[in-house]
């Protein structure tokens, strides 16, 4: 994610309250996502592919079991995360939508991307 930052940089406070995934290739851990939940709503963080690794398909697997654990709980009705701009039609392979909102950080352009599962006016 920021392979050239050290360990601290992506520690985020909160991290002990998400649930965190990660794709093992061999016993090594190649892949990484963690998800955070907040009532009916959800974020993801962090999803990231050792760089020796990327567009091998790993991180699309893995955000797609993530997708399906969320769908599978069936508590949670939105989904989203902050992305950046330029990889935003990743995000749209599945089913996410990006929005308006835009911020930048560290010289990146950042968008959010969102997902609902259920039409929560009808209740289903």
């Amino acid at each position: 994610m920021w392979p050239d930052r050290p360990l601290d940089f992506i520690k985020l406070d909160n991290d002990e309250d998400g649930i965190h995934f990660g794709l093992f290739k061999n016993n090594d851990i190649v892949s990484v996502v963690s998800l955070f939940v907040n009532g009916h709503s959800a974020q993801f963080r962090k999803l990231a592919t050792k760089t020796s690794e990327q567009s091998k398909g790993y991180g699309r697997r893995l955000l797609q079991y993530l997708i399906n654990y969320v769908e599978g709980e069936g508590k949670i009705h939105h989904l989203w995360c902050n992305a950046r701009v330029d990889k935003a039609g990743f995000y749209k392979h599945f089913g996410m939508k990006q929005t308006d909102r835009t911020f930048q950080k560290l010289g990146q352009d950042y968008c959010i991307m969102e997902k609902y599962f259920h039409d929560i006016l009808n209740g289903t």
